[in-house]
């Protein structure tokens, strides 16, 4: 079980949040858009942290567990806490895939596929866009107002 409260904004909260985005961060969390490969702020980013979602700062993959995938997106092989990431069947541009998104905001993270290093054998292909970074030591992001958490280890 988390130990971050999952449960989501408020419709407030929400609004705020989402008047905060930029139009590319729209159009990726809210709208499910791929952002192009090979661009992402956080594809080469080498720092020891944690990965948050870019809406509700909900922490969700570790730098430990980041791997170059060769995809042109960064890639994870297992997230911070599986509750902190919801899958979904995702049946659009004629395939099937496994869309992630936040479980606390429903905000689009990317995909994942079985095709990942072990430990997990999964690659969790995010979007730059969706995600902020907080380094190593640094307090997680609270936008919600409901108590901030030290990040844990890298």
């Amino acid at each position: 079980m988390s130990r971050f409260d999952l449960s989501p904004p408020t419709q407030a909260q929400y609004q705020a949040l989402v008047a905060a985005l930029s139009d590319e961060e729209r159009r990726v969390l809210l709208h499910h858009g791929t952002e192009a490969p090979f661009c992402g702020a956080f594809l080469d980013n080498k720092r020891e942290g944690t990965y948050v979602c870019r809406l509700c700062g909900l922490p969700l993959f570790r730098s430990s567990a980041k791997f170059d995938s060769g995809t042109g997106w960064p890639s994870f092989f297992a997230p911070y806490d599986e509750a902190h990431i919801r899958r979904v069947r995702d049946t659009s541009h004629g395939m099937v895939r496994t869309e992630i998104v936040c479980a606390r905001c429903g905000s689009h993270l990317g995909h994942v596929f079985p095709d990942g290093p072990p430990p997990t054998g999964e690659r969790h292909c995010l979007n730059s866009v969706a995600l902020g970074f907080v380094d190593a030591g640094q307090p997680l992001p609270d936008p919600l107002g409901r108590g901030g958490a030290e990040a844990g280890p890298a």
